[in-house]
């Protein structure tokens, strides 16, 4: 079986954004980091190359293959930054209907500056996915 490539490194998170993020987008990864750690109570870790991830869990897929994770994680794409969260069920849509300016993948929001969001809703958006996801793995 493959081994996963999205695991915790020791990679550092500041030269990965100095490599990757412009000079907009690394006020805005500093803000989100704070964010992040505070919702989490977490430090930053890259997980693979290219995610800045907050606390870990383990899963287990039907068909037996487990895994670890991070809870909640960002990304410098391009132009935009993407943070992974779970935004499943009535509540969470409703947050993301008074988000602001994004896209919603399946676990992906992208966005192209912070100041697009309202913070307080994106805060609640994030604590609610990992509600979810320490409900359904006991993380």
């Amino acid at each position: 079986m493959a081994e996963a490539k999205t695991k915790a490194t020791g990679v550092s998170v500041a030269d990965y954004l100095a490599a990757k993020a412009s000079d907009d987008q690394r006020i805005d990864c500093a803000a989100l980091m704070a964010l992040l750690e505070k919702i989490t109570g977490k430090s930053p870790k890259m997980w693979g190359p290219s995610i800045v991830g907050y606390g870990a869990y383990r899963y287990t897929y039907e068909s037996g293959r487990t895994g670890e994770s991070c809870l909640v994680g960002f990304a410098v794409r391009g132009r935009e930054l993407v943070v992974y969260l779970g935004a499943e069920g009535e509540q969470q849509e409703a947050l993301l209907s008074r988000l602001g300016k994004h896209k919603m993948g399946k676990a992906c929001l992208y966005f192209k500056r912070l100041s697009d969001l309202d913070k307080l809703v994106l805060e609640q958006l994030i604590a609610g996915s990992i509600a979810e996801i320490k409900r359904r793995h006991g993380a």
